[in-house]
């Protein structure tokens, strides 16, 4: 089956502790702290690989954790950062975190796109040592990397995309122009997933997707739906296949108006690529009429086209147009700049998210503050040690903190809730 649509869970690597040591040598005996600092945890980057076709790898494996930074040590010694886990995904992928709201488009090979961000490391004793704190017994913990739950939709990356009506023969027509074998029958419905193939020119070489039928109401969601819209979007030439004598008694021109109405009312430009009309079983017809109906279809369209071929499967009469119009129409691929190696990204951002933060009085001598700089102060340090909660104390002073609770009724010794933990704050006393 072709798989283009999975969801996949990522958590980055935390980082690694921050080391309490202190320098020990022969007739040393007040060695200095030389607590190493911890190593950053590994990102989860996704890449773009041209070997995968489909997102089938993720049907069975979709939770991937990286590596966590290592732990500091004494002597300065600093704790391993681990490379990024890659998670690789075929070309034409984009990625969505329906939380976060960021997006992530991968469309070339090597590509490459940072999803989840790895944990900093916490830093040794060594930092904290000043001219009135020499030996500090304290140390940072390592933050936790993130964690995200992304949706990946495949959109395939063609040069040019059959479109039609179930049966209209765009299997038959693909099979004759490349080496593609795409199920044929005389049946609606007998492709039920996009089969690509390789039309070859003397230069160069163009890849063609029969993409499944669609039925009226496939905008919205009938039939196949989205699921075969979605594979148009990135088509860079369309080639509407229409059947010149439909065997079930229906008009040509509704079933042209029908297929374009489902690719204009599903947006996402689709009504304005440009197109080639392939007038499809052209062997069922008699010339004469096979002739005067490509000149009624020129006439009536217009520069809503850019062609009008008449074709036949079975006895190969217009595959040669049909083949150069498409090389025609589809321009030379620009070579992409070298710094283009990145994948397109689209953020949601939130400026000033770090450094703001709010007091909320939640009862009786007691407040909760709610804030991502101090939440995270709060996960490097362990309030149980008395010399880190110290720290603490004097870094909420310096931002800000202890000033916007003394505002809302604070008194020394009142209960502080910050990220989930409960402590007691006296602020007047003195750091040593």
């Amino acid at each position: 089956m072709f798989h283009d649509r999975a969801s996949i869970t990522l958590r980055a690597g935390g980082g690694g502790d921050g080391s309490v040591s202190f320098r020990r040598e022969a007739h040393v005996p007040k060695g200095g702290p030389d607590g190493g600092d911890g190593g950053r945890g590994a990102d989860v980057v996704l890449v773009c690989d041209p070997s995968l076709r489909d997102l089938q790898s993720f049907r069975y494996s979709g939770h991937f954790k990286a590596g966590r930074g290592g732990h500091g040590q004494g002597a300065n010694r600093h704790g391993a950062s681990p490379g990024a886990l890659e998670v690789r995904v075929p070309p034409g992928t984009a990625v969505e975190d329906p939380v976060g709201g960021d997006r992530w488009d991968l469309i070339r090979p090597g590509q490459r796109a940072v999803v989840a961000k790895g944990g900093a490391g916490g830093r040794g004793n060594k930092h904290f040592a000043t001219a009135t704190r020499q030996s500090p017994r304290f140390a940072e913990r390592g933050l936790p990397g993130e964690e995200r739950r992304l949706e990946l939709r495949l959109r395939l990356l063609v040069d040019a995309g059959l479109v039609g009506l179930p049966n209209a023969g765009k299997s038959s027509l693909l099979a004759r122009l490349t080496r593609a074998r795409p199920k044929v029958a005389d049946y609606p419905f007998t492709t039920v997933e996009p089969v690509l193939g390789t039309l070859e020119g003397e230069e160069r070489q163009l890849v063609v997707a029969d993409i499944p039928g669609l039925i009226e109401g496939a905008s919205a969601g009938a039939g196949l739906g989205h699921e075969f819209l979605a594979h148009v979007e990135r088509c860079r030439l369309l080639i509407h296949v229409l059947d010149m004598a439909p065997v079930d008694g229906s008009e040509a021109a509704a079933n042209q108006a029908a297929v374009e109405r489902e690719l204009r009312e599903h947006g996402g430009g689709l009504a304005a690529l440009p197109r080639i009309l392939c007038l499809s079983k052209a062997d069922l017809l008699p010339e004469e009429q096979v002739r005067a109906a490509v000149d009624d279809w020129r006439r009536r369209l217009g520069a809503a086209v850019l062609e009008v071929v008449a074709t036949s499967a079975a006895t190969g009469a217009g595959l040669d147009d049909l083949r150069t119009a498409i090389f025609r129409h589809v321009p030379a691929e620009e070579q992409p700049a070298e710094e283009a190696e990145a994948a397109a990204t689209h953020k949601v951002y939130r400026p000033g998210a770090g450094e703001t933060f709010r007091v909320v009085p939640t009862g009786d001598g007691a407040f909760r503050v709610e804030g991502e700089g101090v939440e995270r102060l709060i996960a490097r340090h362990d309030i149980g040690n008395e010399e880190s909660l110290r720290y603490v104390e004097e870094r909420l002073r310096a931002m800000g903190v202890i000033g916007a609770l003394e505002r809302a009724g604070f008194e020394p010794g009142d209960d502080v809730e910050i990220a989930g933990t409960v402590f007691e704050l006296d602020p007047g006393a003195p750091f040593r």
